[in-house]
């Protein structure tokens, strides 16, 4: 069975349909230029991200696991939004957007991102906030 995106909103980005035969599963996740892909495990309970970029973005998809995807814009004093993810969905991340993950399970994802994820070019792009915390 193909994983498929349950859910469309102006974060969680809404996947095409696979193609499906007798062999299994072809699941188109992106066909934008990217310069990394990055392949994460995180464990029930971990943060991850508390952070935003000034020029980068990245998508995010869900393999396995369970996540809260938080987001606001930089410079907003209110909550932040909160996305409930599931295996299957793509949330996508813009430039100047604070974001945080929270898991609440043993948790595999794929990020992609359009700039090289050397650390030196990371944290020249990196702002670190503290959107939410234990």
């Amino acid at each position: 069975m193909c994983l498929m995106s349950s859910e469309t909103n102006e974060i969680r980005i809404s996947l095409p349909s696979p193609f499906i035969d007798e062999r299994g599963c072809l699941q188109n996740l992106l066909d934008t230029p990217i310069s990394s892909v990055i392949y994460v495990t995180s464990t029930p309970g971990a943060i991850r991200a508390n952070h935003y970029h000034k020029d980068d973005w990245h998508y995010a998809y869900l393999i396995s696991g369970e996540m809260i995807y938080y987001h606001r814009n930089v410079g907003d004093n209110k909550p932040p939004e909160e996305v409930h993810v599931k295996p299957g969905d793509m949330i996508y991340t813009p430039p100047m957007v604070e974001h945080a993950m929270k898991f609440l399970a043993d948790s595999t994802f794929i990020a992609f991102g359009g700039r090289p994820r050397d650390q030196e070019s990371y944290e020249a792009d990196l702002v670190r906030v503290t959107l939410i915390s234990d």
